[in-house]
C-alpha cells in the first residue's frame, strides 16, 4: 500500500466534503472578524450558510487585481492579512512550512535526511523559501543554489551529490546540458519537486533518461500548495487544505465536471485567509480517484492562463510588461511578444513594427525585457503592418503534449 502523508488523503469524499465546510464557515467568520478587506468583501455573507459549494458559488470572488489595489491604497498588505494575528505567528513559528508544500513533497518520495539542491528564485518572489523552508520543515538539509549560474550550479551538485533537485523542469534539462559539456557527474540526483514552468512528457522522459524521476505541484505565492502529482501521474491530486472550484473565466460562475475553467482557491489558512481566490490559471477537474489511492479531487494541471499572461523560464510576463517596454522606445509603433518552446526550452521574442531604424536598437530593447520582465528575450524588427490586428499582445506557441 502506498505510504500517505497522513489519513486525510484518504478520507471519503463525503467525509472531506463535510470536514472542509465545517472549518470554512469558521474561516469566513474569522476573515469578517479580523480582516479588514473581508470586513467589506463579505459584509453581506452569513459564514454559517456557507455549507456546501452551491452557497460558496456565491460568495464574491477575489481577485489578484484587487488586492494588489488594496495593497497600494492600504499597505503592506491591504487588509487582507489579520495584522495582529501574523504577527503572534512570526514570533511563535517563523520557521514552518507556511506554504503547505510537505505533502506534495512526500508524494514525490522525498524523506527526512535528504539533500536537496534548490534552484528557485530566492530575489524578489517567495519561490525560493517556499520550498526552503518546506524541505528544511520536513527533515531535509537545503542548499540554497538559486538561479543562473550554470557552471556554478553543476559544480555544487558534483560536489555535494544531493539526491533531490528542486526548481524548473526546464532548468533541471540545462543543468543536464551544461553537465555533459563539463564532463562533470550529477548522477546522484534521482528525484526532481519541479514547478513554476510547463512539464511536456518530452521532457519528462528526457529528465527520466537522465536518472531523476520528476513529479510537479501547483502553487501560488499567495496560496502555497495548490495540488500536486503521485507516483501515478494521473492529473494532480489537490491539497487537503485548500477548496478549488473550476468557474467560466472572468466570473464565479462554477463549470460542468471536465469543462475547462479559472482556478478559484479558498484557503482555511487563518494567518492569510483567501476566499475564492482568482489564480488566473486555466484547469478542469477530472472524475474518479487517483491509482494511487489518494481520494480528493485531480484536476488536469496547469492549461494555460485565463488572461495573456505566460510563463516562461518559470517567470510571469504580463501584458502590460510588453506595454512598458514598448513605451521605454519611441521608435516602436506595434509589438507582439512571440513565446515558443525549442527542445524543452523556452524561447521568447518581441516582434516591433517600427517608425525609424535606430542603431543598436535590438540590443537596447532587449537589455529593456530584461529590466523589465526579469527573464530575457530577443528581439526582431519587422516591416509597417506586419503585426496581426488581433489584439493580441502575448502569443504563445507552445505546445505541452
Amino acid at each position: 500500500m502506498t505510504e500517505y502523508f497522513d489519513q486525510l488523503e484518504i478520507r471519503t469524499q463525503e467525509q472531506r466534503e463535510r470536514e472542509l465546510f465545517v472549518a470554512l464557515t469558521a474561516q469566513l467568520a474569522h476573515a469578517q472578524a479580523q480582516a479588514p478587506a473581508y470586513q467589506t468583501l463579505l459584509a453581506d455573507i452569513d459564514p454559517m450558510a456557507v455549507v456546501d459549494r452551491a452557497a460558496l458559488a456565491h460568495v464574491p470572488v477575489t481577485r489578484k487585481s484587487d488586492i494588489a489595489a488594496q495593497q497600494a491604497a492600504a499597505p503592506p498588505f491591504g487588509g487582507y492579512v489579520p495584522w495582529q494575528v501574523f504577527h503572534r505567528r512570526q514570533h511563535r513559528c517563523g520557521g514552518d512550512d507556511h506554504w503547505q508544500m510537505g505533502r506534495a513533497l512526500h508524494a514525490l518520495g522525498v524523506r527526512p535526511g535528504d539533500l536537496v539542491h534548490n534552484t528557485f528564485s530566492y530575489h524578489f518572489t517567495p519561490a525560493g523559501l517556499m520550498l526552503d523552508s518546506a524541505f528544511r520543515a520536513f527533515g531535509c538539509a537545503v542548499f540554497p543554489a538559486g538561479v543562473g549560474q550554470t557552471e556554478l550550479q553543476v559544480q555544487a551538485i558534483a560536489h555535494f551529490k544531493p539526491r533531490v533537485y528542486s526548481g524548473t523542469p526546464s532548468f533541471l534539462k540545462i543543468i543536464f546540458d551544461k553537465a555533459g559539456e563539463m564532463g562533470a557527474d550529477v548522477s546522484s540526483l534521482e528525484l526532481g519537486a519541479v514547478g513554476g514552468d510547463a512539464l511536456p512528457n518530452s521532457l519528462r522522459e528526457e529528465l527520466s533518461d537522465n536518472g531523476v524521476g520528476v513529479l510537479q505541484f501547483y502553487g501560488t505565492a499567495d496560496v502555497g500548495l495548490i495540488a500536486f502529482e503521485s507516483e501515478a501521474k494521473e492529473g494532480m491530486i489537490l491539497d487537503e487544505s485548500v477548496i478549488v472550484e473550476i468557474v467560466r473565466p472572468g466570473t464565479g460562475d462554477p463549470v460542468t465536471e471536465g469543462e475547462v475553467g479559472e482556478v478559484l482557491v479558498t484557503t482555511l489558512n487563518p494567518y492569510y485567509p483567501l476566499i475564492r481566490f482568482a489564480t488566473g490559471d486555466l484547469s478542469a477537474f477530472m472524475s474518479g480517484d487517483s491509482p494511487c489511492g489518494r481520494t480528493n479531487q485531480r484536476i488536469k494541471g496547469w492549461m494555460g492562463r485565463a488572461d495573456q499572461t505566460s510563463k516562461v523560464r518559470g517567470m510571469f510576463v504580463h501584458p502590460s510588461q510588453v506595454a512598458d517596454v514598448v513605451a521605454r522606445h519611441h521608435e516602436i509603433i506595434r509589438a507582439r511578444l512571440v513565446i515558443d518552446s525549442l527542445d524543452n526550452q523556452d524561447s521568447m521574442t518581441l516582434r516591433c513594427e517600427v517608425s525609424d531604424r535606430e542603431v543598436d536598437l535590438e540590443q537596447a530593447v532587449s537589455k529593456t525585457i530584461r529590466e523589465v520582465c526579469k527573464v530575457r528575450g530577443e528581439v526582431e524588427i519587422v516591416g509597417k503592418g506586419t503585426l496581426p490586428n488581433d489584439g493580441l499582445v502575448i502569443d504563445d506557441q507552445r505546445s505541452y503534449d
